[in-house]
């Protein structure tokens, strides 16, 4: 009987023991992976805040805006943007309202007048700000220039700055 006993006791250490070395290690790693992951996020939001590129800031658009390319734009923008920035660029679309966001209204031709095709193009591609990621790795490049002159033509439709 005491060899018994002896051995369940000595099961239980030999089941904790197993249970440390494998679980104390698991538990050690998914802690730093985990302090890694808020690293790459703190690197994530720098960036979505750092300045735009000089470079992509002087990009000239060289798509010419044609019913086709704004109808085109126009479908994506309705699945991808307008749930922030609104059905027509007003920035009070229902997400951004529950995030609590402050949108530029693209439709004040003052505001639209204060950012080059290549900033609109830059933000459009990567993202900005909580926009995380952009279209870059989803769309074309024609298609993203396209965008671009759907934004702008928000503002062209209001010869008067908009009223807030």
């Amino acid at each position: 009987m005491k060899y018994s006993i002896n051995r369940g006791v000595c099961m239980r250490c030999t089941v904790l023991l197993v249970s440390v070395l494998l679980i104390g290690p698991s538990a050690a790693l998914a802690q730093q992976a985990g302090s890694k992951d808020k690293s790459k996020d703190a690197q994530v939001a720098e960036a979505a805040l750092a300045p735009i590129p000089e470079q992509d800031l002087e990009k000239k658009n060289p798509v010419q805006p044609t019913s086709a390319g704004l109808a085109e734009a126009r479908k994506l923008y309705g699945y991808h943007c307008a749930m922030c920035h609104g059905k027509d660029g007003d920035g009070k679309g229902e997400l951004a309202g529950q995030m609590k966001l402050q949108l530029n209204d693209w439709r004040d031709p003052s505001t639209i007048s204060k950012y080059t095709d290549g900033a609109l193009f830059y933000v459009i591609t990567n993202g900005r700000g909580k926009m995380e990621g952009g279209e870059g790795d989803r769309t074309t490049e024609n298609v993203r220039w396209n965008l671009v002159n759907l934004v702008r033509s928000f503002g062209k439709k209001n010869e008067e700055p908009v009223k807030k």
